[in-house]
């Protein structure tokens, strides 16, 4: 598997401890639907939440969040529009994006950014 890969699941599984530590309440992670794909949908204090979450070893590349495009969001949007048609009951929903730096020797450093708008 390649390094960037093992750094996504790694990344990911860090995400959902984080959430569960912050009071959310994990539905689904890697939900698919035709060709969209959103990393968490979790809910907490009746707010659906659907999160992508993005992971870094280095700043090499920039800051995981600077990675997130107009295109992604518009994908997890549509994502989000066909888990709701599915589970019509949520009516309280926000999009947020969960930076996570993995530096060598330290602990993770989080990053999280609550109702993100296009």
């Amino acid at each position: 598997m390649a390094n960037h890969n093992t750094t996504g699941r790694n990344g990911e599984a860090l995400a959902v401890a984080y959430l569960i530590q912050h009071r959310f309440v994990i539905l689904h992670t890697n939900w698919r639907h035709s060709y969209y794909e959103i990393d968490i949908i979790a809910h907490k204090e009746g707010i659906l939440h659907f999160i992508e979450v993005k992971t870094r070893r280095s700043l090499h590349f920039g800051y995981p969040e600077e990675s997130v495009t107009t295109k992604k969001m518009e994908n997890l949007i549509n994502g989000a529009e066909a888990f709701l048609s599915l589970y019509p009951q949520w009516i309280r929903i926000q999009y947020d994006v969960l930076a996570i730096n993995l530096w060598k020797n330290r602990t993770p450093e989080y990053f999280f950014i609550e109702d993100v708008y296009l």
